[in-house]
């Protein structure tokens, strides 16, 4: 071969890496989809195990390849257990040691920022956020919540409801009566269930999320949302007497739950509501995607006694983890778990409403909407249980005292422990 043709093959090579380069971008930005589409191993961690959860979140993977192409392969790694505490003990081991999944389910607020991004465990997603336009579709509240140092580092899947009290109607009305609105009905109506030998109120508590949230719940609706709030800033005094009347109405609903409410998960004791055994339960709205799951139709909600008007919220969200393998198909799951489609096709199984404000309500049933216009128009408190109030820590003492409370029943070594432990976190004096 000739000098001048060997110098003409030269050129024509160059001039097509030139025109590919050009074409393609910048092929050693990480986060660009390979040219060859996505491909590879995917692992998504969650506790989403039972009903209606489980049936979300396989709507998400369902999207996924729609929305991000290639032949990526969804490994959904799952540690069953209400509310994630099973789930946040592996996840902890797993990211100290350095082998993170793809991406894993955690509660916004200080479960979020507290457990994994002040500790540098976390990517910041301001960028995606930008290109995704989700600084306009999250309203401001959120935003901020999922952020530290002014960047997102989760996207919310959902908004949860806490407070909520579901019951069985047949139960109510084969008894003439209605469901309680306020903390003084729900015990008249709990006598009149109990003498006609009917659980009152069921509780699983086995994992222990379950008494917590009731707990919450009681506190919110006894003291209000200003000195609810305030048990986490330190403005209300855990030692005052209008916490001891809360935590002495926290003792008296007890005495109206199922006696094996330890052995029992929280969908468990819904399969009580579910059979008129029991005739309410106060858990979350997954709950409703619970009865869904189960073709159960014949229930009502209402606010949690006493609370009307306060909306106690959680939010369930993913993040990137640093050195998460697979970035490329990491960062399409965060567009699919964002994107109007993926938040209309998981929360109206999950039983829960969209983070985003631009979903079509009419994809929702009534519950849902109901809790869609109360998101707007309530007060917004932060879920104890869930991690949306206080640091892990602290959490973790709260957690240890209503569980030996539970067993004991001392409201004042609970209120005593309650105070310690706000204390020991360092907002309390």
């Amino acid at each position: 071969m000739s000098r001048h043709a060997r110098w003409l093959i030269v050129l024509v090579a160059l001039f097509a890496a030139m025109f590919v380069a050009i074409a393609c971008g910048d092929d050693d930005d990480e986060d660009k989809t390979p040219s060859g589409g996505l491909s590879g191993k995917l692992e998504i961690f969650s506790w989403w195990t039972t009903g209606g959860e489980a049936a979300g979140l396989q709507k998400l993977y369902e999207l996924y390849p729609n929305q991000c192409g290639g032949t990526v392969n969804i490994v959904n790694s799952t540690v069953a257990g209400g509310g994630g505490a099973q789930a946040r003990q592996v996840l902890t081991t797993r990211m100290l040691g350095n082998d993170p999944p793809g991406s894993f389910q955690v509660h916004m607020g200080h479960e979020l920022i507290d457990s994994w991004v002040t500790t540098n465990y976390m990517e910041p997603l301001d960028s995606l956020f930008k290109e995704q336009g989700w600084n306009d579709v999250f309203p401001k509240g959120v935003l901020d919540i999922v952020s530290y140092q002014g960047k997102p580092y989760a996207v919310p899947v959902n908004i949860h409801r806490a407070n909520v009290l579901w019951y069985n109607k047949a139960v109510f009305t084969a008894n003439g009566l209605q469901p309680p609105k306020t903390l003084d009905d729900f015990f008249k109506v709990a006598d009149a269930l109990k003498a006609k030998g009917i659980t009152p109120l069921a509780l699983g508590d086995v994992d222990s999320f379950a008494s917590i949230q009731l707990m919450e719940t009681v506190l919110l609706g006894k003291l209000g949302a200003t000195a609810y709030n305030g048990l986490w800033t330190g403005a209300t005094d855990w030692k005052a007497a209008n916490v001891t009347d809360a935590l002495n109405a926290f003792k008296k609903t007890l005495d109206y739950v199922n006696s094996d409410h330890s052995s029992l998960s929280w969908d468990q004791a819904n399969d009580l509501v579910i059979s008129g055994k029991a005739a309410m339960t106060i858990m979350g709205d997954w709950l409703e995607g619970d009865m869904k799951a189960k073709n159960f139709t014949n229930y009502g909600w209402l606010p949690s006694p006493g609370t009307e008007g306060v909306y106690d919220a959680l939010s369930d969200t993913f993040g990137l983890p640093k050195n998460a393998p697979n970035k490329a198909a990491v960062l399409c799951w965060l567009k699919v778990v964002g994107s109007k489609a993926g938040q209309e096709a998981f929360n109206p199984l999950k039983g829960s409403i969209c983070a985003r404000t631009d979903c079509n309500p009419s994809l929702f049933d009534a519950y849902l909407q109901s809790a869609m216009t109360d998101w707007k128009a309530n007060t917004i408190v932060p879920s104890l249980a869930h991690g949306a109030a206080v640091k892990p820590g602290w959490l973790t003492e709260i957690s240890d005292a209503v569980t030996a409370f539970v067993a004991n029943k001392d409201a004042a070594t609970l209120q005593n422990r309650l105070a310690a432990a706000c204390k020991t976190a360092g907002v309390c004096k």
